[in-house]
């Protein structure tokens, strides 16, 4: 059970159903609020998580390097809960729109600075776009992807569970041909505990060979579809182009947009999600006590 504010708990699975409640229903689609997300990434940031006595989350982090933090995902916590976060850390991170513009000019008076934080906007596409990839602005994704298909007996499955040693084999072959870590950690773990966790994805065969997957969940009431995870072995050229697209083209049509989430100002990953054109930005903000 959550305790309720100034008291916290670390994030674990024994809070999913209690957690998942609030943050699956959330407008925006952030992708870093759902369960799985802030399960994964609990080591990382070492989250922990509170309540109002309204039940409304707060979660609590650190960031390497610059300090703890909090996040509201669900909504507004009350002037008094704000000021004791503020009081005990640094800044208030990833602040969506619908918690933001209801409050603002009442941020102002009590002295908090609010800023985009471009860095991590998550890149909003519509799903048919991707799944399409039609007219002349995807004309060499189109093309990447038709020379994928022609070049390879390729096959896609949905990722089970007597699936995931080839989809571990496949992480294992991307971390050694990056030659870091990078999200090896949380991606191993969520193929582990995708059921558990809530999330789906698919498994991609080339020549009879594992040789990618993604995986991610779904957001915004079930709008939206967040891809967490996407990993693939890059000596097929046109792998992750042909991944991108088969993904799409697998989702229900009830999704209408995916969120491939944020660039954390990489110039070049940023120049790489723009090329595919997105419709839209979840943005976010982050708030600072500046009085």
């Amino acid at each position: 059970m959550i305790p309720c504010y100034p008291n916290f708990v670390p994030i674990s699975l024994d809070i999913k159903e209690e957690l998942h409640e609030k943050l699956s229903m959330t407008p925006d689609g952030v992708s870093e609020f759902t369960f799985a997300n802030l399960y994964l990434f609990r080591g990382h940031y070492q989250y922990r998580v509170s309540k109002t006595s309204d039940g409304v989350p707060v979660i609590s982090g650190v960031q390497p390097g610059h300090g703890p933090f909090f996040l509201t995902p669900c909504a507004f916590p009350g002037r008094e809960i704000l000021k004791s976060l503020f009081d005990t850390h640094d800044y208030w991170k990833n602040i969506p729109e619908s918690v933001l513009e209801p409050n603002r000019e009442n941020l102002e008076q009590w002295g908090v600075e609010v800023t985009e934080d471009r860095n991590n906007f998550d890149y909003l596409y519509l799903r048919t776009d991707l799944a399409e990839l039609a007219g002349k602005k995807y004309h060499k994704k189109r093309n990447l992807v038709n020379q994928f298909l022609s070049a390879y007996d390729h096959q896609e499955w949905p990722l089970t569970t007597d699936l995931i040693p080839e989809a571990l084999g496949v992480l294992d072959h991307w971390r050694k041909d990056k030659g870091s870590d990078g999200d090896y950690t949380a991606a191993r773990e969520a193929l582990a505990l995708f059921r558990p966790l809530g999330l789906g994805g698919q498994l991609y065969f080339i020549n009879g060979k594992p040789a990618g997957w993604c995986l991610g969940e779904s957001l915004a009431g079930g709008k939206m579809f967040a891809i967490h995870f996407e990993k693939g072995i890059g000596e097929y050229k046109g792998i992750y182009q042909y991944m991108n697209q088969a993904f799409a083209a697998s989702l229900p049509d009830y999704y209408t947009h995916i969120n491939r989430e944020q660039d954390l100002g990489d110039d070049g990953l940023r120049q790489a999600k723009m090329t595919y054109r997105p419709s839209g930005f979840v943005k976010k903000y982050v708030g600072r006590r500046v009085s």
